[in-house]
């Protein structure tokens, strides 16, 4: 069966769905120092470009959602755009981060080039008409508790707002209490809204009420849905995610991502039959 068409979505220089080559969203969970947050972007750009894959790089300002007053946040608005404006800007990567509060799309759209909406919060209208008018391009993360074929209206309400594309990233359904279970037939679910959909396949095992995760699981989900056909794969990073001070037992270690990044490369192009 041939995969639904998509409406590509154009961000800075890559395209996301539209049956091109496959892209990666990636980077830390939260933004720690300006210095690693390079240093790690700098890393992803080369394998990406080792294994002909596109980059779209992810780090947060802020984690509004920790389960924990006394956890570790991240720097704040402004001192973490001015780091993703430098990742920008220096290494010519196109950037993306997640926003909670309607009031942070305007000045965060000003740095990056997609805006991110968080899974718990996507059904918050405010929240997704306030990224649609920046204009900019935005990715939708599928709330734990939606199925696919509900997400329709909050689609809608991005793009009737002014966004110049929308994403659609999958990260799993809750599974009972504390497990998140990924559902392969979700991504054809909706591409069949005409949207391009991205994996998380580090979100996907994580285990939210104990800050916990299983990431040895996370590269053979990323593997079988590029197999399923979506257009993009998630994947939070690090040096040594054993320390980092955020989701650090669901991030994939980043000297462990180039040989994955050649392996999904080479599943998109059979599945979608793209020149890499």
């Amino acid at each position: 069966m041939a995969l639904p068409v998509t409406r590509p979505v154009t961000v800075g220089p890559c395209r996301i769905g539209g049956g091109g080559p496959l892209v990666l969203i990636a980077g830390p969970c939260v933004i720690e120092s300006q210095d690693l947050t390079l240093q790690i972007a700098g890393t992803l750009k080369d394998l990406c470009a080792q294994a002909g894959i596109s980059l779209i790089f992810k780090a947060s300002f802020d984690k509004a959602n920790r389960t924990h007053l006394g956890s570790f946040r991240g720097p704040g608005l402004d001192p973490g755009l001015e780091t993703l404006g430098r990742v920008r800007a220096e290494l010519g990567v196109p950037v993306t981060t997640d926003v909670h509060l309607p009031e942070q799309a305007a000045p965060a759209a000003q740095v990056v080039d997609l805006l991110q909406v968080p899974a718990m919060l996507c059904r918050q209208t405010d929240l997704l008409v306030a990224c649609g008018r920046t204009g900019l391009p935005v990715n939708l993360k599928k709330g734990q508790f939606m199925a696919p074929w509900d997400l329709g209206p909050a689609v809608a309400k991005v793009a009737q707002a002014g966004a110049t594309g929308v994403v659609v990233t999958e990260r799993g359904t809750t599974f009972g209490y504390d497990c998140l279970v990924a559902d392969l037939r979700t991504p054809g679910v909706i591409r069949r809204q005409g949207v391009p959909v991205v994996f998380d396949a580090t979100h996907a095992v994580k285990l939210p009420p104990k800050e916990s995760g299983q990431r040895a699981h996370a590269p053979a989900l990323a593997r079988a849905a590029v197999a399923a056909g979506v257009d993009a794969v998630f994947l939070e990073v690090h040096p040594d995610p054993d320390h980092a001070l955020s989701d650090g037992p669901n991030m994939l270690a980043l000297d462990t991502v180039g040989p994955l990044l050649l392996t999904l490369a080479a599943i998109h192009q059979l599945v979608h039959g793209d020149t890499p």
